[in-house]
């Protein structure tokens, strides 16, 4: 299990203890430990939470695809939704989840991901077929980003920092920094220079 947050890896320990067919090999709190934790132990599955700083989430995706790596991915994210679901399912996630998923649900999910299927709520699916079916994330228009998701990325190519940004917005820093993270996946940019590039070549739009 890979998650900043020791409350949810403790979390998933106690829920995977109470059946004898999963064994937890190792935990990590980033996403570069993640990817040594599976290069060690070539887990079956690998429990990333979406929110991962450092290496992020969706970087572990795409280096554990290059590296054909046997591990499958169940991303995990406070705030489930449409762009989450698209970034994570297009990079080769197995499974994707909201953390206030059941117990129940949860242990489903991830005996469906080792049995080799793959895993989206319900109440998701709907979602993620409406994220297919929108234009490919480097065409998307910066009118698709929410007001407040403009104003840090505008916030951001000025060269304010995250912990800047959110006294200036009077926001917490995590949330600047999820805020930050929907953007990067909608203008299919996985830094704040890339960022800064894609905004300052934008075209005018209709």
């Amino acid at each position: 299990c890979a998650d900043a947050h020791q409350v949810f890896t403790l979390g998933v320990r106690a829920v995977l203890a109470e059946s004898p067919q999963f064994r937890i090999v190792g935990d990590a709190s980033t996403g570069t430990q993640a990817l040594q934790l599976v290069e060690r132990h070539a887990p079956h599955v690998l429990v990333l939470d979406l929110a991962l700083e450092h290496v992020g989430a969706l970087e572990v995706l795409d280096r554990l695809a290059t590296s054909k790596s046997s591990t499958r991915v169940i991303v995990v994210t406070e705030d489930l939704d449409a762009v989450d679901l698209r970034a994570a399912i297009v990079r080769g996630a197995r499974g994707v989840l909201a953390k206030q998923v059941t117990p129940a649900l949860f242990v489903k999910c991830v005996r469906k991901v080792v049995a080799g299927e793959y895993w989206i709520g319900r109440a998701n699916v709907a979602d993620l077929v409406d994220a297919l079916r929108n234009p490919a994330p480097g065409d998307v228009p910066i009118s698709r980003l929410s007001q407040r998701e403009r104003d840090i990325v505008d916030a951001v190519t000025k060269g304010a920092s995250n912990k800047d940004i959110a006294g200036q917005l009077g926001l917490g820093e995590q949330t600047v920094k999820n805020h930050l993270r929907r953007a990067f996946a909608k203008l299919r940019v996985t830094n704040r220079v890339e960022l800064t590039v894609r905004m300052a070549g934008r075209t005018r739009e209709e």
